[in-house]
């Protein structure tokens, strides 16, 4: 049985658990917040961060490998493209996300650094992303995809972070909608976690 390493209230962990929801299948979520499960993560990951996923003698850590790896493995539903082209797109708008949204996610995380800054810059850049959201019922058009996971945690969060995209959100609110009514979704969730929009 697989075993995801899990911070409790990670973000990029999120999307894993969210993902192995999606799958339906069997795996079992081990939540690392004490300092004895820390340790134990420090063994099998050289970087001591969670996610980690341990796969029988296959160890992975990074949420867009993790995620990649369980969707090859288990195909059904498919959440990235099968066309190589379509794919070779997906990873490259993942890609952007980690450098324009998830690098600000670690500094308000962390609630370290130029706070104000990291929310202007997550509020710019999904203003950016505002269009996309009203073409189709997801980013990718009408199925759930790795995008939509990834864009799940983060918009999950804004509350917590202080972020207010301001009035004209109505396209935003139907897709979050969309994305937080999922069972998957919300089974993936900790009590941690849904505290954040209380």
């Amino acid at each position: 049985m697989m075993t995801l390493f899990s911070g409790a209230t990670c973000p990029r962990s999120h999307r894993c658990r969210i993902v192995l929801f999606e799958k339906g299948m069997d795996f079992h979520v081990e939540y690392v917040d004490s300092p004895s499960k820390a340790e134990d993560l420090a063994v099998i990951n050289p970087h001591n961060q969670v996610p980690v996923l341990v796969d029988r003698d296959l160890v992975l850590y990074e949420a867009n490998i993790i995620n990649e790896y369980i969707d090859d493995r288990f195909p059904h539903p498919q959440l990235m493209p099968s066309d190589p082209g379509m794919r070779a797109r997906a990873r490259l708008m993942l890609l952007e996300f980690e450098r324009d949204l998830f690098c600000h996610v670690d500094t308000l995380e962390a609630n370290t650094g130029d706070m104000a800054e990291a929310r202007t810059e997550v509020a710019a850049a999904l203003a950016q992303l505002t269009p996309i959201f009203s073409r189709g019922r997801f980013l990718l058009g009408d199925e759930l995809s790795m995008l939509d996971i990834a864009m799940a945690s983060l918009l999950w969060r804004l509350p917590r972070y202080g972020i207010d995209l301001g009035r004209d959100t109505a396209s935003l609110d139907a897709y979050l909608s969309r994305l937080f009514d999922r069972p998957a979704f919300r089974e993936a969730t900790t009590a941690a976690e849904k505290a954040m929009r209380r």
